[in-house]
C-alpha cells in the first residue's frame, strides 16, 4: 500500500467498483430525466481544442454562447468555454456573460513534456490574458517514474504562479489537474494521482485530455470520486471532479452524473464542483431534451 492510500485509509476495491457501476448502468436510462439532462448542460466546459482553431472560429463559438439565451431561454448557459491559452483574450473580449468562465488548457497541454519555466510562463500569460480557469496535465514523466515529489512540486509551482497573476488583477483562478487516467493502468495509480493533485492545490481533478487512446471511463471516475470523498473527510476541503474525453451521449453524461451523486452527494451536483469537458455533448443534450435534432453549437 502506498503512503497516500495509508494516509487516507483508502484501498480501491476493483470488484466493489465494478458492482457499483453495474447498478448505475442498469438505472442510467431511468435517471436520464429532463431535469438531469438540463443540469448536465449547465456543467459543460464547452471545448474547442483543434489544430485549425482561429480567432474567427473561436469568436463564432463565443457568439453562439452569447446568443444561447435568445434561442433557448429555458436552458442554462455552459459553465465555461475551454480553449488553447492563446485564445483566452478572444473569449474574454467577446463573451457577454461573466458567469461563463474563460477556461484554458495550459502548461504544454496535452503532453506536459517541456521545461517547468515554459509551463509556468504559459499559465501566467493565460491568466493575465483573462483565463478564469486553468487546466494542466499531471507530469506523467515524473509520476510514472515514481517521482511523486517532483510531480507534486510542479502542480504547486503552477498554483503559486497563477494565483500571483490573478492577484495582480484582483481576482482568483481555478486550477484543474488532468490525471490522464487512461495511461495510469491501475486503480491504485489513479488514487495516488488523485490524492497527489489534491494535496498539491488542485481545485478540480480531471480524468483526461481527450488526446490519448483511453480517455474518461466510469471506473476511473468512480475511484477519483471516492478519493475526493476521502480527501474531504480528512481535510474539509471540497475538490471538484471533471470527466473529459469521449463523452458524447446523454447517457454517458448521466452515468457520470450518477457516479458523482452516488459517492459525493447532491452538494457536488453543481458547476462549482462538477464539470464535463466536451465538444459535442451540448448539442446532444439539447436534442434529447427537446426531442428533436438540435445543432446549435
Amino acid at each position: 500500500m502506498t503512503d497516500f492510500l495509508k494516509k487516507y485509509d483508502y484501498v480501491p476495491d476493483k470488484t466493489a467498483v465494478g458492482h457499483a457501476l453495474e447498478i448505475i448502468a442498469k438505472n442510467v436510462e431511468n435517471a436520464a430525466s429532463q431535469a438531469v439532462l438540463t443540469d448536465c448542460l449547465s456543467m459543460i466546459d464547452l471545448t474547442s481544442l483543434k489544430t485549425d482553431d482561429t480567432p474567427a472560429s473561436i469568436t463564432k463559438l463565443v457568439e453562439k454562447v452569447n446568443g444561447f439565451k435568445t434561442a433557448f431561454p429555458a436552458y442554462p448557459l455552459p459553465a465555461s468555454i475551454c480553449v488553447y491559452p492563446n485564445f483566452a483574450e478572444t473569449v474574454k473580449s467577446v463573451r457577454k456573460c461573466d458567469d461563463v468562465h474563460v477556461t484554458v488548457v495550459s502548461a504544454c497541454f496535452p503532453s506536459s513534456q517541456s521545461f517547468l519555466e515554459v509551463k509556468l510562463k504559459e499559465c501566467e500569460l493565460a491568466v493575465l490574458a483573462g483565463a478564469d480557469e486553468v487546466d494542466i496535465v499531471l507530469s506523467l514523466s515524473a509520476f510514472l517514474s515514481g517521482d511523486y515529489e517532483s510531480a507534486g512540486d510542479e502542480i504547486k509551482a503552477v498554483r503559486a504562479k497563477i494565483d500571483e497573476a490573478a492577484a495582480s488583477q484582483g481576482r482568483k483562478v481555478t486550477l484543474k489537474v488532468i490525471l490522464e487516467t487512461g495511461l495510469l493502468m491501475t486503480h491504485e495509480a489513479i488514487a495516488d494521482a488523485s490524492f497527489l493533485a489534491m494535496e498539491s492545490g488542485a481545485d478540480f481533478i480531471k480524468t483526461s485530455t481527450g488526446k490519448v487512446n483511453v480517455n474518461a471511463t466510469p471506473a476511473a471516475a468512480y475511484v477519483m470520486c471516492e478519493c475526493i470523498s476521502k480527501y474531504y473527510e480528512k481535510t474539509g476541503r471540497k475538490v471538484g471532479f471533471k470527466p473529459a474525453g469521449g463523452i458524447s451521449t446523454s447517457l454517458d453524461a448521466v452515468c457520470y452524473y450518477s457516479i458523482v451523486s452516488t459517492i459525493l452527494g447532491k452538494e457536488w451536483l453543481d458547476k462549482s464542483l462538477f464539470r464535463f469537458g466536451v465538444s459535442r455533448l451540448a448539442n446532444t443534450l439539447l436534442s434529447d431534451i427537446e426531442q428533436r435534432t438540435v445543432n446549435y453549437y
